[in-house]
Order: structure tokens, then C-alpha cells, then sequence
């Protein structure tokens, strides 16, 4: 079976760290996704990646070389970073521009480093199968969930099962419409379909707009 090699750029213990941006949010349409899974198959440039609760076939570009290279194999549990394009919903597919493996504590590109990547993203282990994160604008709110912007397409953020409600006025942070936000959480049975992400954590990006 072929495996698909990776050019290794960067070694860590702990954290795996793409790119870091010159600003990271100042691409309003653009988006970007990290998902933790479990490798279930390969063939040439892309890899079939279980995240828990269902399957999404992931794209990555042909490395530039083999020196210092890992080849992927079934079993190996993953983070894949990568943004998200028209078709994403649709094809189910994550263009990846980097791949965490967990077993080497190492982060491998595609392609060479590009300080144009849109997201910074610090990985953390263990990996959690369908943990997964989004950043984009909020475009509107509704008791305790709100909806994403993240690019192409819109998703759904359900906050009923954080400690407590982003939302209310109770606690410093309120998600209101206008706010850029980065959301992890775990994917529903619908996600792919329905765009439904259960939030665990919520960072605000920026403030409201005309705040």
C-alpha cells in the first residue's frame, strides 16, 4: 500500500506550531479548522482520517522531499490544520496544510513555510479524537448558540454543555454579533451535514465591532 511521505520541519515535545502569521485575522473570509482523529487509510497526496464520528478524506500537497521525511501509516492518531474551501461541506474534505503526529511529537507541511498561513494553531496532547477548532465572525446569536462565519460557510456553535453561558451578562466574556471568535469542541453526528460544533472552549478575537 502506497504511504504518503512528509517533509518533517519542526520537532516538539509537547506543543506543534505552523507558521505564525503576520495577522492571523485580517482575511475576514477566509477560515480554518484543526481536527484530531485517527489515520484509517492512505493513497497518494491524501488520507482517510477518522474523527470519531465519521469519516473526511484529507488533501495534502506532495512534500518537497524526502530527507528527514515520515511516511503515514494506518493507526497514527493526527491533528490536521488546514482551511476551508467552497467544497468542503459538500466533498467532505480538509485541504491540509500541515499534520500533527502524535507519536513523534512532530508537526510536517506540505509545502515550505508560509508566513501568509492564516491561523496560528498550538496543539496539545493527547490528541482527542473529534476535538476540532474554527475561528471566524459571529453573524448572529440565538440563546445559547450562535452562528460562525468561517469563510464559505456558516456554522452552528452549541455552548449548552460549557460550565457556563458565553452568552448571558453574568461573566466577563459575551459572544455578540460582529465578535471574532476561536471555538473548540467536539463534532456532532451531524457536523459534515447539519455544520453543528459542540463548544467547549470559546476565545474572543476581537471586539465588537463598533465597540
Amino acid at each position: 500500500m502506497y504511504t504518503k511521505t512528509l517533509l518533517s520541519l519542526a520537532v516538539t515535545s509537547m506543543l506543534a506550531i505552523p507558521a505564525m502569521a503576520k495577522d492571523p485575522y485580517s482575511k475576514p473570509n477566509n477560515s480554518w479548522i484543526t481536527l484530531s482523529g485517527t489515520v484509517e487509510s492512505v493513497s497518494p497526496d491524501r488520507f482517510m482520517l477518522d474523527y470519531g464520528d465519521g469519516m473526511i478524506t484529507v488533501e495534502m500537497d506532495s512534500p518537497g522531499g524526502r530527507e528527514g521525511g515520515y511516511k503515514l501509516v494506518k493507526g497514527d492518531k493526527v491533528s490536521v490544520s488546514g482551511a476551508i474551501d467552497d467544497d468542503l461541506f459538500e466533498r467532505t474534505t480538509i485541504e491540509a496544510s500541515s499534520v500533527y503526529v502524535e507519536s513523534l511529537g512532530t508537526n510536517f507541511y506540505a509545502n515550505a513555510v508560509d508566513d501568509e498561513d492564516p491561523m496560528l494553531v498550538s496543539i496539545s496532547t493527547p490528541l482527542a479524537v473529534s476535538k476540532t477548532v474554527v475561528a471566524g465572525k459571529v453573524t448572529s446569536v440565538d440563546g445559547r448558540e450562535f452562528t460562525v462565519d468561517a469563510g464559505p460557510t456558516k456554522i452552528t456553535v452549541d455552548t449548552s454543555g460549557m460550565a457556563y453561558n458565553p452568552m448571558d451578562d453574568k461573566g466577563f466574556q459575551k459572544i455578540e454579533k460582529g465578535q471574532r471568535v476561536s471555538v473548540a469542541g467536539t463534532l456532532d453526528h451531524d457536523f459534515f451535514s447539519g455544520r453543528e460544533l459542540m463548544a467547549s472552549t470559546i476565545i474572543t478575537l476581537s471586539p465588537m465591532v463598533g465597540s
